[in-house]
């Protein structure tokens, strides 16, 4: 499981075309440099002790601490300096390309640069409708951001972009599926035929506000 959870560090990096992920004792970290999250800490099969060890020397706002555990195994390192993020779970499936055509009225374009492809579904006026990406890291691809706009729910589009994300990745060589998925999320990739591996929680250090 740790190497797929390391796969979806990487090629979560790589879709939000983040800095490379810099091995650490605790994990990975990745300097983001962003308003809302300056620091990403993700812990790899680490103890209570070191966890604690790490979020006890962070002092810059914005820097968040995830791990593939239940959020409530987390809690008890964290002071309430520290928000919870929303609950997500680790999934994964083998890719397999499967055509599936957009409603009538609507358009799809795919484009792919530097490993990462981006999914655009467009509707009859050409407002954007939904949409996704994905980022390759060796032979996973981490499935990221998809998204339907509230007007165009109930369609099938999440369908239709996570299939036309797929075809792209496989072309790539790409043979594993990896995503972060939220409560809500889950059951779409679950209908599609992904696994849940693991909760995937984190915690924000005074973060921004909204």
């Amino acid at each position: 499981m740790m190497e797929t959870a390391r796969s979806w560090v990487e090629g979560w990096a790589v879709a939000r075309r983040a800095p490379r992920p810099v091995d650490v004792p605790w994990g990975l970290r990745i300097d983001i440099g962003q308003p809302a999250q300056a620091v990403r800490h993700v812990l790899l099969d680490t103890d209570a002790e070191t966890a604690r060890g790490l979020i006890g020397t962070i002092t810059e706002p914005t820097t968040c601490v995830k791990a593939f555990l239940a959020q409530g195994d987390m809690e008890p390192w964290f002071s309430s300096a520290w928000q919870p993020t929303e609950p997500c779970f680790l999934m994964a499936a083998d890719l397999r390309p499967s055509r599936v055509d957009a409603p009538d009225g609507y358009t799809t374009t795919v484009e792919t640069a530097d490993g990462v492809t981006h999914v655009r579904v467009l509707g009859a006026g050409g407002e954007p409708a939904a949409c996704g990406r994905t980022g390759l890291a060796g032979t996973a691809c981490v499935f990221d951001q998809i998204v339907t706009e509230p007007a165009h729910r109930r369609l099938g589009l999440g369908t239709v972009v996570m299939a036309a994300l797929t075809g792209a990745a496989v072309d790539s060589g790409a043979t594993t599926g990896v995503l972060g998925a939220t409560v809500q999320g889950r059951a779409l990739y679950e209908a599609l035929g992904w696994t849940v591996l693991s909760p995937l929680n984190g915690y924000v250090y005074a973060p921004a506000a909204p």
